[in-house]
């Protein structure tokens, strides 16, 4: 556990991204499923993004769709950073932050057409991608409640040889009332 929340020393932000919000009641749909650029087929659909406190670089996590609308179960999500604090420009994360922070395993979840994510940074909090009706989703309890993921925000700082997590703050929507979900998590 504390490991792992060194190196969540790196990560900042959490939000799902396209998630609109009806203006008469919640809704828990997203944004339509992008085609890929490459124009093979392949559609992605943005789940959530990490920023770093440090600066606006985020990481960004897509669900990779095959042609007839399910997760690809050869790399159901993908990740990557936007250079934001740079150029915008799109650029792979490295090996280190593939295996200390932004990282995740993935594996097909027992509900049909799920997957069970695990950030190799907080292991203890288990991500459900999904498929719900033209909508795809990233789930995970806050506060003890199912929720789609919104954003979490991660404080740190410089320390002596690691970064210091100072704590970080979950954000969702309640999968039950669309009630919005905050729960803050300091480290031990």
């Amino acid at each position: 556990m504390k490991t792992a929340m060194w190196w969540l020393a790196g990560l900042s932000l959490l939000a799902v991204a396209g998630c609109a919000q009806e203006k008469s009641r919640p809704s828990l749909t997203c944004a339509p499923i992008q085609a890929a650029p490459d124009g093979e087929g392949a559609r992605t659909h943005p789940l959530f993004i990490i920023e770093r406190s440090k600066n606006a670089n985020t990481v960004h996590y897509d669900a990779q769709l095959t042609v007839d609308g399910r997760l690809d179960p050869e790399e159901p999500v993908i990740a990557y950073y936007v250079m934001l604090a740079e150029d915008g420009r799109r650029k792979e994360l490295n090996w280190v932050e593939k295996k200390m922070a932004y990282g995740f395993d993935i594996e097909p979840a027992p509900s049909a057409g799920a997957y069970s994510m695990t950030m190799v940074a907080a292991r203890e909090r288990l991500i459900t991608v999904r498929r719900v009706g033209s909508a795809v989703r990233a789930e995970l309890v806050i506060d003890g409640r199912p929720a789609v993921v919104k954003k979490m925000y991660i404080k740190a700082s410089d320390g002596l040889i690691w970064p210091k997590v100072h704590h970080i703050d979950l954000y969702g929507r309640d999968l039950q009332t669309g009630e919005e979900r905050f729960e803050r998590v300091v480290p031990k």
